[in-house]
């Protein structure tokens, strides 16, 4: 473990996902059929054996509070690794956490009673496989005080993350949160350096700078807008640490993460799985991601004389899911859906325990948990919309989640 502490930044509202954060923590939305966002920064660090982890909460983290119960209470107190989840209190001051930097503050208490060498900060919501022990390699033997994994994005996407500038070390020299003309790598004037929002901090600087931001009535109490800046401007020695892919068995060797912050990339993310050969590869036993997977029996296709054929290709088909007669291709069917004949699902993700009745006509729509969708109903046809329904600028369609008063009635 490595004297180090691990934080989460999990209380994110992410109002660019909405619907599907109307009624969850953005780190709590499914993802893949069976796993939720949180669980690839949770199986990366416990892949890296970083096993003192806390988890900052605070948007809507009832339903991430019971993921993390069920699918992660597996650490033991007395070997001295743990996973604990921390709403605000509220110790420090009155306020919500004000950002990123603040929610660290109020809880600084967390990282000085564990007395570590190293903070680890990172995100619960995007979609990536790193080893975190090569970054604090690089970290230590730099003599950092922080350091910032880094990838290369499009000069566009990179207006929407901090950008870094470096010398010929990697130490970083410029650091421009979401700049309207972000600074190119020398050379590739068509690609960014941007920040992963994964840091690691040496903790008595950390706390020592958090405490001065505190203090500051002008700062926006956030890493990027503030403590990264004023650790570069100070002329702390700040690298950027390359970001390298633990994907396995892939063709094409990419460097695969993916910021899910909007209905459309998380839409991509996913569809991203279908491919026959993944970026993003979920069978891969080296670098394994853990979730909750709950008791349901396996998947049933219905196929039988009377010309109810259930089938599905380049799809994630999970556990509990009835096809009985339905056709799905290129989508990701989420544990306890139902598909009924006549019914075809194209480009498409069906979440837990969604029912789709007969003879509908889905495509490239997001249907969130327990949805009802009605006999013959059409989904992704731009001249069928319908109210109750959300539609993104790209022509997706998202379904709203639906808690009915009681379970659907099974259907076989």
């Amino acid at each position: 473990m490595r004297n180090v502490v691990s934080m989460i930044m999990a209380g994110g509202k992410g109002t660019r996902l909405y619907p599907l954060t109307k009624h969850r923590a953005k780190p709590a939305v499914p993802f893949g059929g069976t796993y939720r966002l949180i669980d690839f920064t949770l199986s990366n660090c416990i892949n890296s054996n970083f096993r003192k982890i806390i988890i900052l909460t605070q948007y809507k983290s009832s339903s991430l509070t019971r993921h993390l119960n069920s699918a992660w209470n597996i650490f033991s107190r007395d070997l001295g690794e743990y996973i604990e989840v921390l709403p605000p209190q509220q110790r420090i001051k009155e306020d919500w956490y004000q950002g990123t930097a603040d929610a660290i503050y109020q809880n600084i208490y967390s990282i000085e009673a564990e007395n570590p060498e190293q903070v680890f900060i990172f995100g619960g919501d995007h979609v990536y496989k790193m080893n975190y022990n090569r970054m604090l390699v690089d970290h230590r033997e730099k003599n950092a005080t922080a350091t910032i994994s880094v990838t290369d994005v499009t000069r566009e996407e990179a207006k929407e993350f901090g950008v870094l500038q470096v010398n010929e070390e990697f130490e970083v020299i410029g650091f421009q949160e979401k700049p309207d003309d972000p600074a190119t790598i020398p050379g590739e004037p068509d690609r960014c350096l941007v920040s992963m929002g994964i840091y690691c901090f040496e903790a008595d600087i950390l706390c020592s700078r958090l405490r001065a931001d505190a203090e500051k009535e002008d700062s926006s109490h956030d890493f990027g807008n503030d403590i990264l800046p004023a650790l570069v401007e100070s002329g702390d020695k700040v690298y950027a640490h390359w970001f390298f892919d633990e994907n396995r068995s892939i063709p094409e060797k990419t460097r695969y993460w993916k910021d899910v912050g909007t209905v459309q990339s998380y839409y991509e993310a996913n569809m991203d799985l279908v491919k026959v050969s993944p970026k993003l590869n979920l069978y891969d036993r080296h670098w394994p991601i853990r979730t909750y997977h709950g008791q349901y029996p396996p998947a049933k296709f219905v196929f039988d004389d009377d010309n109810r054929r259930g089938m599905a290709t380049d799809s994630i088909i999970s556990d509990g899911v009835i096809i009985s007669g339905g056709k799905v291709k290129r989508s990701v069917i989420s544990p306890g859906v139902y598909v009924d004949s006549g019914t075809v699902i194209k480009d498409s993700i069906v979440m837990d325990g969604a029912a789709i009745g007969k003879n509908c006509c889905i495509n490239r729509a997001i249907i969130d948990k327990n949805s009802v969708i009605p006999d013959g109903t059409t989904l992704g046809d731009d001249e069928v919309r319908r109210e109750e329904y959300h539609y993104t600028e790209e022509g997706l369609v998202v379904v709203p989640r639906s808690f009915p008063e009681e379970e659907h009635p099974e259907m076989l």
